[in-house]
């Protein structure tokens, strides 16, 4: 019960479809850890963990519920809102690393749809980003954000520290604000010999610096904010839509219906050619589709009433394949 509480696992349905669901505790949590009962010296210990962090026993636990998942044969429905794992000494004595990887192969390695989804007002950052990341299992995975949710490795604030530094401010306060600009002509024309003048229009100079830190700051972020919202990050490519919070149970329904039907006319496919790959599968009954592809309730419906023509591409590839093979054994002997 004091184990893994900073991430929360589950089973559920949608619409009907069984799916696996990881989500992400966004409050302070305890992990207990219970008192040796071979050390009379031992004490139970209570450790206080920050929501929307990955720590070992929360790695761990998700890593396990993916593989279960998995051996159920489920899709998986991540609400991603973590802000990155913790990396304190004691969680890397805890193999902090390792259960992170555990995450990244266990989502290489699975055969079922997974949906991220980051949440309004979530946030996925660091290295919390780089174990659910689509490329992982481009196939199966995909990732989805509300209009209000936030993604990149690094929050606005750490970004501009990095790339927005004090001295950089400064330089744009002088190239930008009139008072600045003044105040460095009056200095270069004082006297060198008038140390009093130079030490006012300083003075003058720095607090205006001091006046114009705080808008600047505020600026930067709001700009380095406008990189992690869902316009940026489609832009990007690094999720596929952007999806608000109000209509989420109906687009992931409706594309939870299409992928059923579609990883299984594609697996079928592939079984019955084996020089056709996921993607060729895809391109071939695509072709058969007039509309939008990315409209995923018109691609379900033409999925399933389409099934008997669907059905016969299928024994015409399954055909060809084996006029091909025969082909090629044919020639074989001849050649011998």
């Amino acid at each position: 019960a004091g184990w893994g509480k900073s991430v929360v696992v589950g089973r559920g349905r949608l619409g009907g479809i069984p799916m696996g669901a990881i989500a992400v505790e966004t409050r302070l949590v305890e992990q207990v850890v219970p008192a040796d009962p071979a050390d009379v010296n031992s004490r139970e210990a209570i450790l206080p963990q920050a929501g929307q962090v990955l720590f070992p026993d929360s790695s761990y636990k998700t890593a396990q519920a993916i593989k279960d998942f998995g051996k159920e044969g489920m899709p998986i429905m991540i609400f991603a809102n973590w802000r990155g794992f913790s990396g304190g000494s004691r969680d890397m004595a805890g193999e902090i690393l390792k259960f992170g990887a555990m995450i990244v192969d266990a989502l290489r390695e699975y055969e079922h749809p997974v949906y991220i989804y980051l949440p309004p007002h979530g946030e996925l950052r660091g290295g919390s980003w780089v174990v659910v990341d689509p490329t992982i299992n481009e196939e199966k995975m995909s990732m989805y954000a509300d209009p209000d949710s936030r993604g990149g490795i690094l929050e606005p604030a750490g970004i501009i520290e990095v790339k927005f530094r004090p001295q950089d401010q400064l330089k744009v306060m002088h190239r930008l604000d009139p008072q600045l600009q003044l105040l460095d002509s009056e200095l270069e024309g004082v006297d060198g010999l008038d140390d009093d003048a130079k030490a006012s229009i300083k003075e003058q100079i720095s607090a205006r610096e001091n006046d114009l830190k705080g808008v600047y700051t505020q600026i930067a972020t709001e700009f380095a904010d406008l990189h992690d919202k869902t316009g940026r990050m489609k832009a990007k490519g690094v999720i596929k839509q952007a999806v608000p919070w109000s209509r989420s149970r109906e687009f992931f329904f409706y594309l939870a219906q299409r992928r059923i039907l579609e990883d299984d006319y594609v697996a079928r496919l592939k079984a019955a050619d084996d020089a056709i790959d996921t993607a060729s599968a895809t391109e071939m009954i695509q072709a058969m589709y007039s509309g939008d592809w990315e409209d995923n309730k018109a691609v379900m419906t033409f999925l399933s009433d389409s099934a008997a023509d669907i059905e016969a591409k299928i024994i015409e590839v399954k055909k060809a394949a084996v006029a091909a093979k025969i082909a090629s054994l044919q020639s074989e002997l001849e050649q011998l």
